[in-house]
């Protein structure tokens, strides 16, 4: 049994599954290992998936296979079955399912637009060399171990693959200005609980308000074309409403406490000025006179 080919409609992007700012579906263009990274499965798995027909097989470009949006999508929805139980040969058969009533693009596309990285960050490998010279030379070896608890920093082969690099880069930078790495990461380990929170609660709200009123565990397939582009246009939204509130908390810390260190340092100042007597006029020297020389 073979599938159908799968609709080419997303637009270009080199980051797996990362949106735009304009909220638009991007095209990924991926190898075959970067595939598997991005799916969290394996090359041989992804070969034997082609070789049962459940995905296409990618696009030739000279000897080099290239896989698009779809082919992760469709990847990350077997996965998800095959967490449930269901054989590849019952997933085949669901999947053609749909293929028979509708081009399983609207599903795939549903999917990406759900569960695409909300990030365009590559994750990153470093050496403890690597580490410790990006730290200006201040990598403390016992910071490794909540790093890793956080996932910030995870053991890979002979070093380090950090998920998010700009975390790696703004710890190195708070380090440098002597803010120990582990006292930042406590602070992470806070604000990861705040945001999941948050995240759980906006993610309720467009359960609640785009996908219960179908009363079904999938909406029918007329709408999923649309509602796919609806989560495309609100991933970005949602994104411009965390950054705005994590801007307002940050601007109302740094006055509350910054700005009241600042405020001593003046107050401080203007009490030297006033304490300080003013200095007397200092006389300017008398002229001399020449001296009359006696006859």
């Amino acid at each position: 049994m073979k599938l159908g080919k799968l609709s080419r409609s997303s637009g270009r992007k080199t980051e797996a599954g990362a949106a735009s700012e304009s909220g638009t579906p991007p095209r990924v263009e991926l190898t075959i290992e970067e595939l598997a990274k991005a799916s969290h499965s394996t090359a041989r798995n992804i070969r034997a998936y082609q070789d049962r027909g459940l995905i296409p097989p990618p696009e030739r470009r000279g000897r080099t296979g290239i896989y698009g949006a779809e082919h992760l999508s469709r990847l990350r929805i077997i996965n998800q079955m095959l967490t449930r139980g269901f054989t590849l040969a019952s997933i085949g058969e669901l999947l053609s399912a749909w293929e028979s009533g509708q081009d399983i693009s609207a599903l795939l596309g549903l999917e990406a637009a759900v569960s695409s990285p909300w990030t365009n960050e590559t994750p990153k490998q470093y050496s403890f060399v690597e580490l410790a010279r990006l730290f200006g030379g201040q990598f403390d070896p016992r910071w490794l171990v909540k790093a890793h608890e956080l996932g910030v920093l995870k053991p890979h082969g002979m070093g380090f693959v950090a998920p998010s690099p700009r975390m790696i880069q703004a710890g190195a930078e708070l380090v440098k200005a002597g803010i120990p790495l582990d006292e930042m990461l406590d602070v992470v380990k806070q604000l990861r609980a705040n945001v999941e929170h948050a995240a759980e609660e906006m993610v309720h709200l467009v359960e609640r308000h785009v996908f219960d009123r179908f009363g079904t565990p999938l909406p029918p397939r007329e709408e999923a074309p649309q509602l796919g582009e609806l989560i495309w246009r609100l991933r970005p939204l949602v994104e411009m409403a965390v950054q705005a509130e994590v801007s307002r908390a940050m601007e109302i810390s740094a006055t509350r406490h910054l700005g009241n260190r600042l405020a001593h340092v003046l107050d401080e100042l203007a009490r030297r000025k006033v304490d300080t007597p003013a200095t007397a006029e200092t006389p300017k020297p008398k002229k001399r006179t020449p001296k009359t020389r006696k006859k």
